[in-house]
């Protein structure tokens, strides 16, 4: 049941987020599933006793190839499945806490919490270029 929360949850953020910037009325279902599968992925990978840099590695190179698909497929710009799609992984949860500890001043638990979500941030960007290094490479071997 859990995953079902999760799995729903997951497709109406990316979903809704797609709807805040204007992607295509097309591409909303596409947008929510990259976001689902992501969300998803990266909760299993939890629930594995990954740790969260990882798992959040892999869920965003995940989102990435997908949205790499629906690009192509619908010949959308990638920009708009892989935007929606990174948002469940965004831990503005934790941004939240970092600065709330601040205005507590409770430093030492903010400063840990703040460079989590640093660290979770740079592993999406990670994982965004690390598939796009992959789909250029594939790209020009393909060509070849």
């Amino acid at each position: 049941m859990m995953y079902v929360e999760h799995l729903v949850t997951s497709f109406i953020a990316s979903a809704a987020f797609g709807m805040i910037f204007n992607a295509p009325r097309k591409a909303l279902l596409q947008c929510g599933f990259a976001g689902m599968v992501g969300w998803i992925l990266y909760i299993w990978l939890q629930e594995m006793m990954v740790n969260p840099i990882p798992a959040t590695v892999v869920a965003a190179f995940c989102v990435t190839m997908i949205s790499h698909f629906f690009a192509k497929k619908y010949k959308t710009p990638i920009i708009v499945f892989s935007v929606s799609g990174i948002i469940p992984l965004v831990p503005g949860g934790l941004a939240y806490n970092a600065l709330r500890n601040v205005a507590e001043n409770q430093f030492d638990q903010a400063v840990q919490l703040g460079l989590q979500a640093f660290m979770i941030s740079g592993a999406i960007a990670l994982g965004l270029l690390l598939s796009e290094v992959i789909n250029q490479v594939l790209r020009k071997l393909v060509t070849r």
